[in-house]
């Protein structure tokens, strides 16, 4: 009788199963999750501090212990194996009922807390609320909110699921500093210190937020409250204040310059960190397609001169209210805006227009639309009104549909169905900001090395901002495109290091120096444009 011996191919579906280890801890973070669930329907925890460290140590113990048991077992490299077979990772019935929990999850955590336990008129909480009370006394010294219970399973998203990430990703020494970074600044800067600061500072109202968050991402910034509080909130405000402007103007385009947006897309913002660690099993799931690209480029840009309007309008509001509280004028305000935007517009047309792509000219068109639009709310607004809309509505209406809609409902709560850069490809009015100071002012690029490229394919399907990788590295062309978040899982997944992630001298690096491929050519044609 023949004995069959194992099968030790790793491209064979036999091996896609689970292991017993793997499905233990699967349970384990399902058992974690469960108390939670348990919690959310008001079970009563006679300890809940420890009911909470147990629940969130199953969820961690659970993702680490399955890690550990898919990818050290394996050689170094990336492991992308039935990514395209398996039901949850391409868009089958359970990535749908995933995304429906998580879409269902947001819409009740933004528009409906009380269904989480949150008692709005101050009361006692109840719910899955009361059961994060114990944390955020030992933390921040008042009970939870919806939103403490958010931050504390983002946290414990990134952080788990990073060092899962880190695992799969341990042969290529940039992606695991990058994802070290990410989970420290969303543990430290995003979570940790505002709500220690808050608990040292219980009396300021500009803490327990995001602060590596900075404006047109942090859509509060300038909203009146905001702006109270910092001008009211003595050296400490102050600061607060200047840093947040200096990290608009000053910062942000100085490590753009040097390092391209990857600074923040890639190693800071909390939105790409979970992307790139919750979100690393739909990356493939971005769509290439033409039509994608252009509903991007109007869709981000749409929300860039929305967010750019709503910021000048609640400025405008808050200057026509406090004038006292400012040496400037509502008038000099918007002739101020005026005049910048439109010396910024005329410098880049005079000289980067040959460097600009379709992403640049967009950005251009937005900023005449914001310059349009910022004069005729000049002039056609009063103090409780913009353009004849009541003012308060209308920041309303902004925080629904950027703060809530997109960047939470449909950012993450689409993850299984459109990839894990949604928010960040269609809707970041950050990243078209920074997408336009890293096309044509940046000294970062993804060189690319055409001679060894063997169009497998693996670098456009692993991009998670839908861009054609395989057709810049088959010319041998720099990839420089303002849309791109400089994760280099292009160039993890590459077999024969073609893609390079380099910084260098801004001269000479948008070029079109194209290998000449078979009858893609017409080599009199060539010769005669010459």
């Amino acid at each position: 009788m023949t004995k069959i011996g194992e099968n030790i191919s790793i491209a064979s579906h036999e091996n896609m199963q689970m292991n017993g280890m793997q499905k233990l801890s699967v349970t384990l973070g399902i058992l974690g999750l469960f108390i939670l669930v348990l919690s959310l329907f008001n079970v009563n925890f006679p300890n809940k501090e420890i009911w909470l460290a147990t629940a969130i140590a199953l969820i961690l113990v659970g993702v680490i212990t399955y890690a550990n048991k898919t990818y050290l077992n394996q050689p170094a490299g990336i492991k992308n194996n039935g990514v395209w077979h398996t039901n949850f990772t391409n868009k089958g019935t359970l990535a749908w009922m995933t995304g429906i929990v998580l879409t269902s999850f947001y819409v009740v955590l933004y528009w409906y807390p009380q269904y989480l336990g949150l008692n709005q008129e101050g009361g006692k909480n109840t719910g899955i609320v009361a059961f994060f009370d114990p944390l955020s006394l030992i933390l921040n010294g008042k009970a939870a909110t919806q939103w403490f219970v958010y931050g504390t399973l983002y946290t414990v998203a990134i952080l788990g699921l990073g060092y899962k990430f880190i695992l799969k990703y341990r042969h290529n020494k940039y992606q695991l500093v990058r994802t070290l970074s990410v989970m420290f600044f969303q543990l430290g800067f995003a979570f940790l210190i505002p709500e220690i600061l808050e608990k040292l500072n219980p009396e300021k109202a500009y803490f327990a937020k995001d602060l590596k968050n900075m404006w047109p991402l942090n859509y509060y910034f300038f909203n009146d409250w905001h702006l109270k509080s910092m001008l009211e909130g003595g050296n400490l405000g102050m600061f607060m204040l200047i840093f947040g402007i200096a990290m608009i103007f000053i910062i942000s385009p100085i490590l753009t310059y040097f390092y391209g947006k990857r600074w923040y897309c890639s190693w800071v913002c909390g939105c790409g960190g979970l992307a790139e660690t919750a979100g690393d099993s739909f990356r493939h799931l971005s769509s290439k397609s033409t039509i994608s690209w252009k509903i991007e480029r109007w869709m981000i840009h749409s929300v860039l001169v929305f967010s750019f309007i709503m910021t000048i309008a609640v400025i405008f509001t808050f200057l026509s209210d406090n004038p006292q509280m400012s040496f400037i004028t509502k008038d000099q305000f918007i002739f101020g805006i005026v005049i910048f935007l439109a010396l910024f517009t005329i410098v880049l047309y005079v000289f980067k227009r040959k460097d600009m792509d379709t992403d640049a000219i967009y950005t251009m068109l937005s900023l005449v639309a914001i310059i349009i639009i910022s004069l005729l709310l000049n002039y056609f607004s009063g103090k409780q009104n913009i353009l004849f809309l009541d003012s308060n509505s209308l920041r309303e209406w902004y925080g629904f549909a950027i703060g809530a809609a997109f960047s939470g409902v449909v950012g993450v709560g689409f993850y299984p169905i459109l990839g894990n850069r949604v928010w960040c490809r269609f809707g970041c009015p950050m990243a078209a900001i920074l997408g336009l100071q890293q096309r044509l002012f940046s000294r970062f690029r993804i060189t690319t090395n055409g001679g060894q490229c063997i169009s497998c394919g693996n670098c456009s399907t692993y991009c998670e901002m839908g861009i054609d990788v395989r057709s810049y590295a088959q010319k041998g062309e720099n990839i420089v495109r303002s849309s791109c978040v400089g994760c280099g899982i292009c160039s993890a997944v590459c077999p024969r290091g073609v893609l390079k992630l380099e910084n260098n001298s801004v001269s000479g690096r948008i070029n079109a120096n194209e290998i000449l491929l078979g009858n893609d050519v017409d080599l009199l044609d060539l010769i005669n444009n010459k």
